[in-house]
């Protein structure tokens, strides 16, 4: 896509601080650095969001996350944890709609990176969960 910094990035239109390429990924620095080696892992393939993805697409993208979550986590001896997360949709906080997992260093506590997950456990009987999870099996593909 022509106006898409992701794929002008993987182009070598934009200047990026590569950590790691191959055919089908590139990975390099989130200009953001919301922690010290926050990293985006980015499909060469453009694609939207995770709806995009068929299996060899997975594959080849997430196949490739370990190594460089492993590679960053080395890099720093101070580095104890790590989020990996992938972002789908405006309202999910996606800014840029070229798919892209950000791995980001967890230093401490207090190293600037939060995130909060609200418990509606109280919210949901059995009949609920399961009216939920028959939803999503009727929606599986094969």
């Amino acid at each position: 896509m022509s106006d898409c910094v992701f794929c002008k990035i993987i182009d070598g239109e934009i200047p990026s601080y590569t950590i790691y390429e191959d055919e089908y990924v590139k990975a390099f620095l989130d200009i953001s650095q919301a922690t010290p080696g926050h990293t985006l892992v980015v499909p060469k393939k453009h694609v939207a969001n995770i709806y995009e993805y068929d299996e060899k697409l997975a594959e080849q993208v997430f196949s490739r996350i370990p190594k460089i979550a492993r590679a960053i986590q080395k890099s720093a001896p101070d580095i104890l944890g790590m989020n990996i997360v992938n972002n789908n949709g405006e309202l999910a906080y996606q800014s840029v709609f070229h798919s892209h997992f950000h791995l980001i260093p967890r230093y401490s506590e207090n190293d600037g990176f939060s995130m909060s997950f609200q418990d509606n456990s109280d919210k949901y009987n059995e009949e609920a969960f399961e009216q939920i999870k028959a939803n999503i099996i009727s929606s599986l593909e094969e």
